[in-house]
Parts: structure tokens; sequence; C-alpha cells
């Protein structure tokens, strides 16, 4: 990685395995861990291959597969791909940094339906790579492909910087909400998630 993520640089060693272990409770204890797979799954039709960009310890793209798509998921952090892989044994998980995404060199030449970027990716990624990040998760879309960012509006990444730099990517904004659950986007909203989508033309 040419630049190391916030969520190396802004967290102790201790951090991932605490993030680890936290889901795996959740998770035991029976939580809904599935919103943002519920609202990507509306979006895509059944079997659609989807990149699950930042995917932590697994259980977007996890609950994406249990719907039947073709998953592939991605973060920077290999303690966290280790425990996707060893929780959620079904996608495709791999090590890299966003802002560099070649997944044609690492095997995933297919391009996407679509693809999320959910738990706050967008604040944890380099100190000004963001624009970097949404042009690279662009480029593995297929023309009219879908993709879906959630994040803190209070993160340090302003929405109008968001909006400049996925137009920037050849993204167009579709929708915005203030939850995963399609609460009403109100501008003082605390979080944002919108749609994106690359134009077929």
């Amino acid at each position: 990685m040419a630049n190391p993520t916030r969520w190396a640089t802004d967290t102790g060693p201790e951090h991932s395995q605490w993030y680890i272990d936290r889901f795996r409770k959740l998770a035991a204890e029976g939580a809904d861990l599935a919103g943002e797979a519920r609202l990507v799954d509306t979006l895509v039709a059944p079997g659609s291959r989807i990149l699950d960009a930042g995917s932590g310890t697994g259980r977007v793209g996890a609950a994406l597969a249990e719907r039947g798509h073709t998953v592939v998921g991605v973060d920077a952090d290999p303690d966290l791909v280790a425990a996707a892989r060893a929780d959620y044994p079904g996608p495709t998980w791999l090590v890299a940094d966003l802002a560099e995404l070649d997944l044609p060199a690492l095997g995933e030449a297919e391009p996407f339906d679509a693809a999320v970027l959910a738990g706050n990716v967008l604040a944890f990624v380099a100190v000004g790579t963001e624009p970097e990040v949404l042009s690279r998760v662009a480029a593995h879309l297929r023309p009219d492909g879908v993709l879906t960012v959630g994040f803190g509006t209070e993160r340090g990444y302003p929405l109008t910087a968001f909006d400049a730099d996925a137009v920037a990517a050849g993204l167009r904004v579709e929708h915005r909400f203030a939850t995963w659950d399609l609460r009403p986007w109100r501008d003082d909203a605390p979080f944002a998630v919108s749609v994106l989508r690359r134009p077929a033309d």
C-alpha cells in the first residue's frame, strides 16, 4: 500500500481483534447484521456479481452470498480477511488496498453488477485517497452497475466532496437516504447512504 489506511494509523494494534470479536459476539447473539445487504439485494437481479469493498469481517458479503449472489470481498486488513475466510467460507475474500484496487491482477477479471462500501469504509481509507477509492471501485463495475455507499457525515469527508468525487469517478448519484433502512434524507442527518450508478452510455 502506498499510504497506510486510517484503520491502521488511527487505531491500536489490538483494534482488529477487538472488531472481529465484537461481530462474532453479535452474530452469536442473533443480532441483525444484514441491513446493508438487504438494501443492496433490492437493487440487483438474482444471482448478481457483487463487490464488497472494505469487507471487514465479511458480514455484508456473507449475507449477500446467502441471498444467492456471487460475492468478492476486499479489505486492506489481513486479520479481518482471515476472519471472514474462517467464518464465511462461501465468498472469495482478498487482501487489497481499495485505492489501488486491481482485481483482474488478482484473478477476478469479470466486472461486477454492484458494489457496496458499508460500515464507514470511506472514513478509514488513507487520508486523501477517497477519490481514488471511488474511481477504482467504479472501474470494476459493468456499465449500468450500481454502487451503494454509507458513512457518517461528521467523519471528515463532506458530502459535497463525496458527490464531486463520485462524478469525477464517472458515477451518478441516484438516491440518498439517512439510514440503510431508507429513512428520508435530511441535511442534518448524521449518516448518509448514497446509491450511485455507472451510466450505461
